[in-house]
């Protein structure tokens, strides 16, 4: 019996549960991770994976609730705005929508698939920065290109490494 890709019915959706220390310290170490790592010269292109992105996707699609979603995405974007020394509220906003919509496609797909993790996170991925440019333009009014070739390229390389990320936060799961 083959398991499709839709849910059907919400008897089907499951929330994953994890040790409470799981809620704090991967994010927290996804955020160290983005701002100390790039310091080191050879790790410059570490500032391109966003790890904080990743765990607000994986989070939000795995507790299948919208509310945690939100909860999650403003947590780390509003810490990573304060760590990155950005407007305050930039990430905190690009990142909400996305916690709050990945946990929505959580509720209508089966999240277990790899491939649906590895396409969920391509399509936020790209989500989160056309959203994180239009904020620049709407609200700081800067005028930043939006580079659709380079941030289709930073959007597979993030999934990619975002199957290893989430396999690897799989093993963090309490067991029934």
């Amino acid at each position: 019996m083959t398991r499709g890709i839709l849910i059907d019915s919400a008897h089907q959706v499951r929330r994953t549960q994890y040790a409470p220390w799981v809620y704090f310290a991967v994010p927290l170490g996804a955020m160290l991770i983005q701002v100390y790592l790039p310091l080191f010269r050879p790790l410059q292109f570490i500032r391109y994976i966003e790890l904080p992105l990743m765990a607000t996707i994986y989070f939000a699609i795995m507790s299948r609730s919208q509310l945690s979603g939100l909860a999650i995405g403003m947590l780390l974007g509003l810490a990573q705005d304060s760590l990155f020394y950005q407007k305050l509220g930039m990430y905190g906003i690009s990142k909400t929508m996305v916690g709050y919509f990945s946990a929505s496609v959580g509720l209508q797909v089966d999240v277990e698939n790899s491939f649906v993790r590895v396409i969920i996170t391509f399509v936020f991925y790209l989500f989160h920065q056309f959203l994180y440019w239009i904020l620049q333009h709407g609200l700081l009014d800067q005028a930043v290109p939006f580079n659709l070739q380079r941030e289709l390229l930073l959007a597979l390389i993030n999934a990619v490494i975002a199957m290893l990320v989430y396999h690897l936060l799989d093993k963090l799961r309490r067991k029934d």
